[in-house]
């Protein structure tokens, strides 16, 4: 069997993305940090995984959210329990099944999910307007293939922003 053929010296390799790509997602870890500093001791990067996943779907009972988390159950519940003695979750019965106990955001949850998104979004914004017109082009498409390529969707109401850090309600659970 013939080997692959090299890539020519103006195509950058496999490893020569990947090592983009992942000094990318350091500095895109490190913003999405950031941006959680006004309500540090408050909630967790997890934490506020579960938060978004919430405000944009809405109530959910243990199990839906824990499986769009990616995560058991109990540790879905864990969390779900600080963040309700935090004051930004709470607990109540599903109208439609009243055997069932839903999670919902509180109107304070959902201020913290806003101002820690807004925060983001000001750092990313101002991250992408010290590029050039043309690097800006370039940088959609090669990050709507990247998405595309790993199976990545807008969440829902969200003007199109992914998961944080990326996770997808299709991934594969993190047991």
């Amino acid at each position: 069997m013939a080997d692959p053929p090299e890539p020519s010296p103006s195509e950058p390799d496999v490893d020569a993305v990947t090592r983009a790509v992942l000094i990318a997602s350091r500095l895109l870890v490190a913003v999405s940090v950031r941006s959680l500093t006004a309500v540090e001791g408050r909630v967790t990067l997890p934490q506020f995984r579960l938060l978004k996943v919430l405000s944009a779907y809405g109530a959910a009972n243990l199990v839906s959210l824990a499986d769009r988390l990616g995560v058991n159950p109990s540790t879905a519940m864990r969390m779900v329990d600080r963040l309700i003695a935090a004051g930004l979750a709470e607990r109540g019965i599903n109208p439609g099944n009243r055997r069932e106990t839903v999670l919902r955001l509180t109107d304070e949850g959902r201020t913290l999910v806003s101002d820690v998104s807004a925060a983001r979004r000001r750092e990313i914004t101002a991250i992408v307007e010290r590029l050039a017109p043309e690097q800006r082009t370039a940088l959609v498409e090669a990050l709507t293939a990247f998405t595309e390529a790993g199976g990545e969707r807008p969440m829902p109401g969200d003007d199109g922003e992914p998961y944080p850090l990326g996770w997808s309600d299709t991934a594969a659970p993190l047991h």
